[in-house]
């Protein structure tokens, strides 16, 4: 995981966003299945509250599985 300087100027607060999106991560990883994520930070979520944070990236996560049940790597 990697956020840049352009998207969150302060490191502090970089590594928190980062912190937030592995713990999310991390809880939705057994119903994620095996695929490969990349998550882009837009300018702006430095000022996002960590509730925030977490209902768009559950948001994400619903989505991403709903566009992955339909395809199996079998």
């Amino acid at each position: 995981m990697a956020l840049s300087r352009k998207s969150v100027h302060n490191a502090v607060t970089r590594n928190r966003v980062k912190r937030i999106m592995r713990e999310s991560f991390r809880h939705w990883q057994a119903r994620l299945g095996e695929v490969d994520i990349v998550l882009l930070a837009r300018p702006g979520i430095a000022g996002q509250s960590g509730k925030t944070l977490n209902a768009a990236l559950e948001k994400l996560w619903e989505q991403l599985i709903e566009r992955c049940a339909g395809s199996s790597s079998n």
